[in-house]
């Protein structure tokens, strides 16, 4: 028993750390990314090629004045940023990151908890996320923040529905909600994943994604040219970073969960080991999402809310009812 604790604590510890620092390191580069695609040079003077930007940033964060609006609610703006942060690595709790492997005369599982409703956690953890700005901006007695944590609850909610809905026929055909148990479903090669057998989830399932994690060009939580940084307007200094941390290990989290429900997960590709496999699915999404920040531009809020409810609702039940006459007639 206190075997188990001690190596849940250490995969907890490993978690946080190494997901913190790959957030940080993906604001770097997307920077990069988005300077290439519009032929810039992006980060250049600290370090070589700029690499030590990501130092300098965090030192910036950690060392800025974090101030507190007058007439905000003190206790809520402060708890705010915590909510968005902690449910974004709670949410990976579930997530088998790679396959088993044995070191030191150890099998090592890199899942913190293996739990039969993992897909179910993850989403109802991803839901609760929506506290984290629309506390935050409803606290900070700003228009701007305001108008923020409105679009955040308007938009979240939504395309929350949208995911939830494409994910019920992927599970109908699996007949678990285990992510363990739907790697394995396809662990027969690449014709076995279910991105063949279900095309439309997996589309809907990526843009509703994209929506909730508040990426180009779904970012109207914190739309610049419009309400300046929405519902982070008042935040500053480590704060806003955990903000900024939360999102980029959404994103990241987001991009496992892809692949594992879609692409095979950590089966082996070919010749290609199952951990090297699933790693070079998530840099592909998350190279994705910065791909399509740099080629998109921004939605109006009545577009967003009209392709929710208009298209991808509707083609989400649609997929949901012949997914279930095929599953029954394959079982007559």
């Amino acid at each position: 028993m206190i075997t188990y604790v001690i190596e849940t604590l250490i995969k907890i510890l490993l978690v946080v750390l190494i997901f913190s620092a790959l957030g940080g390191f993906a604001t770097y580069v997307e920077r990069k990314l988005l300077a290439f695609f519009q032929r810039r040079l992006g980060p250049m003077v600290v370090g070589p090629f700029g690499i030590l930007q990501v130092l300098a940033d965090g030192i910036k964060l950690f060392t800025k004045e974090d101030v507190v609006p007058s007439g905000a609610n003190r206790i809520i703006f402060r708890i705010a940023p915590i909510i968005t942060a902690a449910t974004a690595f709670i949410a990976m709790a579930p997530i088998p990151f790679f396959p088993e492997f044995e070191a030191f005369g150890m099998v090592i599982r890199p899942i913190i908890a293996d739990i039969n409703v993992a897909v179910l956690f993850v989403l109802g953890v991803g839901a609760v996320g929506l506290y984290g700005p629309l506390l935050g901006g409803i606290s900070a007695n700003s228009k701007w923040s305001i108008l923020g944590a409105a679009r955040a609850t308007v938009q979240l909610l939504s395309f929350e529905v949208v995911s939830g809905l494409s994910l019920l026929a992927p599970i109908m055909l699996v007949g678990s909600l285990s992510l363990i148990d739907i790697n394995q479903y396809q662990s027969g090669g690449v014709g076995n994943w279910l991105i063949f057998s279900q095309p439309l989830a997996f589309l809907l399932f990526l843009l509703a994604g994209y929506a909730e994690l508040n990426r180009t060009p779904f970012d109207l939580l914190e739309h610049e040219a419009e309400i300046v940084a929405g519902y982070a307007t008042e935040y500053s200094g480590m704060r806003w970073g955990m903000f900024f941390i939360g999102e980029y290990a959404s994103m990241i989290t987001l991009a496992f969960l892809v692949s594992l429900l879609f692409l095979g997960g950590f089966n082996p590709l070919g010749f290609i080991p199952g951990g090297i496999a699933i790693i070079l699915k998530v840099v592909f999404f998350i190279f994705l999402f910065m791909w399509v920040r740099a080629a998109y531009p921004h939605i109006r809020p009545d577009q967003l809310m009209g392709l929710c409810w208009r298209v991808l609702f509707p083609l989400a039940l649609l997929n949901l009812l012949i997914t279930g006459l095929i599953s029954l007639g394959g079982s007559v």
